[in-house]
């Protein structure tokens, strides 16, 4: 057997392999990227975390220099631990979260320091009642954030649902009080009762009737016996449109939360 080289190809080769190496030379392989953990959790304001009784929160984890998605999910798990919460001393260095509260993880590969976004918007169970936070940090290759409370953020309002009247409800002109009832709970769905540990009597839950852009109504709603139910009547004024809102807000720290639904009087 004979072999034949290609003297011309094997000429052309070489220049082409030496200049690739000299590149090489230049320019240093880019470092590897280092798989990075990061865990998310979010506390309903004055309350505990909300998980997954109340559909979860939706977490978006975004590079800010790209705008590029991350990672994404939605929290998972518990409410957390009452005692610890909600009882308890706060201690700037104590947790608020243990292995009952709800979380959402992610481990994103990175190969240098990335200043990211973290959104979470929730509950998804009660979209009248969802709120939207986010905040940004910087992320360091290799440098986990899942100990502790880890990333934490809170949402504020209160998750209320008005349960009568019906929404697009039709009622005779005869009538001039209308019934109205509502759920009202915190974002992390904990109840409220009269002197409980979420106290109805702190707050204020009242309803609002508008018409043609004007309120004529004011009414609060007074707790109808069963955790979380609130019910009272509102006044109308003759045929029309009507807007009723229910809110429930706190006084102590501004938090807010309400429903609305409209109805006809014919």
């Amino acid at each position: 057997m004979m072999l034949i080289f290609n003297k011309k190809k094997k000429s052309i080769q070489r220049p082409v392999i030496i200049a690739v190496f000299a590149v090489m030379l230049l320019f240093p392989a880019a470092a590897a990227a280092e798989p990075t953990t990061i865990t998310v959790k979010v506390l309903s304001k004055g309350a505990k975390f909300i998980g997954t009784s109340m559909g979860g929160v939706q977490i978006i984890i975004r590079n800010m220099a790209t705008g590029e998605i991350l990672a994404q999910g939605v929290t998972q798990g518990g409410t957390g631990n009452t005692a610890v919460i909600m009882k308890a001393p706060r201690d700037p260095g104590r947790p608020l979260s243990d292995a009952s509260a709800a979380f959402f993880a992610a481990t994103i590969d990175i190969s240098s320091p990335v200043h990211v976004q973290v959104s979470a918007t929730g509950p998804l169970s009660q979209i009248q009642a969802q709120n939207t936070a986010s905040v940004t940090q910087w992320v360091v290759p290799g440098r986990h954030i899942r100990s502790g409370d880890a990333w934490l953020l809170e949402l504020p309002g209160f998750a209320v649902d008005i349960t009568a009247p019906a929404s697009a409800a039709k009622l005779k002109n005869e009538v001039r009080a209308v019934p109205v009832q509502a759920n009202v709970t915190m974002l992390c769905g904990c109840p409220l009762t009269p002197g409980g540990l979420w106290d109805s009597n702190r707050f204020e839950i009242a309803a609002l009737v508008y018409k043609d852009g004007q309120k004529i109504a004011e009414t609060p709603l007074s707790y109808a016996g069963a955790p979380s139910q609130f019910q009272g009547r509102v006044s109308i004024v003759g045929p029309g449109i009507y807007e009723l809102f229910v809110y429930a807000y706190d006084a102590g720290n501004g938090n807010t939360g309400l429903d609305r639904v409209t109805f006809a009087v014919k």
